[in-house]
């Protein structure tokens, strides 16, 4: 049994003064006044650790070329089969960075170039290998507006407009929800098809990238015609409540961000910190580091933006802690300090929002994984 005390504790849902942090093995047992065990430090703060809910780390990597990037396989615009596990590689710098930085936990999906990408993956940053690494899925990747019209030059069926692109997504829908009704079984699907199936039969959630309001409007048609479970991810161009409130009526999450991102390409011509305002509509939301968009090392300095649409430290905090844990599905093991959860948390040595601040000890999973 260990100890770690904590002047000030966010939980994840909450705050807490003067407390220890009790844990045995991998899990928390409980939140005591008292010491018990073994004490390994006292912090100013401590925070869970942080999850980014959307990135390409591992599979876009540091000090490599970016021709030897693996986001995005280029063979055709629907792919349901890839699996983002299967690029990631370990040995990518940007992991030990982020886990110096309190970032433990990715969720690692293909990239927009095509309208259906493949498998996410949510992983340990600090997996000695991908298997090791690997902790569960949350869904399907794809994307709607320019990316996956911008790849024309890419192998396969390309769409040249958005009505293109969802006319494939259309029919390979339709076809599989065909199948499914005339065979009455999955078994004399593809392997392809089956993951489609998945989708149409909830089983699977859609991931879809999405940043201008009549894509995210045209994908809820889409929404409408094949009853699918989705979540919205980046948004980035939404510029009026009236989107994220009828997000939030269909229970639809959104992973938001990158906040501190360049506006490349016009579909972002209205993306600025100021539409976080619309976002707090009351819509579930997640934030992302997009990575490498921004680097993952900084997912946190981006909760600089909602305390100045005047949410309180300990709600910031809870975007990238519960919010993102409950998104991704992992809440039984993440994003709340509280017994029988990972022991996975962060040590500070003072206020987080403060420049002067920085992690000086990272715990994962009972391990201490960093310390300064």
């Amino acid at each position: 049994m260990y100890s770690v005390f904590g002047e000030i504790v966010y939980t994840g849902s909450g705050v807490v003064k003067d407390t220890y942090i009790v844990f045995d093995g991998n899990k928390i047992t409980r939140l005591s006044k008292r010491p018990v065990g073994k004490l390994l430090g006292k912090y100013p703060v401590i925070t869970p650790a942080f999850i980014d809910a959307h990135a390409h780390i591992g599979m876009e990597r540091a000090g490599e070329p970016s021709a030897e990037g693996e986001a995005n396989e280029h063979m055709e615009s629907i792919l349901p089969l890839p699996d983002a596990l299967d690029s990631v590689q370990m040995d990518d710098k940007s992991f030990r960075e982020s886990v110096e930085s309190g970032v433990l936990y990715s969720c690692v999906l293909p990239g927009s170039g095509n309208i259906i990408g493949g498998r996410s993956a949510v992983i340990r940053n600090y997996g000695n290998n991908s298997t090791e690494a690997f902790i569960t899925r949350a869904g399907i990747k794809s994307a709607i507006g320019y990316n996956p019209i911008s790849t024309d030059s890419w192998k396969g069926t390309r769409p040249n407009t958005r009505m293109g692109a969802f006319a494939i997504l259309r029919k390979k829908l339709y076809d599989v929800k065909l199948k499914l009704k005339k065979k009455k079984s999955r078994e004399q699907l593809s392997a392809d098809e089956k993951i489609l199936a998945d989708l149409i039969q909830r089983k699977e959630r859609l991931r879809v990238h999405g940043h201008k309001e009549d894509d995210i409007i045209s994908m809820l048609r889409i929404v409408d015609e094949f009853k699918l479970k989705i979540t919205i991810e980046h948004a980035c161009d939404v510029h009026h409540e009236g989107v994220f409130k009828e997000l939030k009526r269909r229970g639809i999450p959104v992973v938001y961000g990158p906040v501190d991102a360049f506006a490349y390409k016009v579909e972002l011509k209205h993306e600025d910190w100021r539409n976080i305002k619309y976002l707090l509509s009351g819509v579930k939301f997640g934030l992302m580091s997009d990575h490498p968009v921004i680097l993952q090392r900084d997912l946190f300095l981006q909760l600089r933006w909602f305390l100045r649409h005047g949410l309180s430290k300990r709600d910031a905090i809870s975007i990238i802690t519960k919010n993102n844990a409950e998104i991704l599905g992992i809440d039984k093991y993440l994003g709340t300090l509280q017994p029988k959860k990972w022991a996975s948390f962060i040590g500070w040595n003072g206020d987080p929002f403060s420049l002067e601040s920085y992690p000086i000890a990272v715990y994962g999973e009972g391990n201490l994984l960093y310390s300064e």
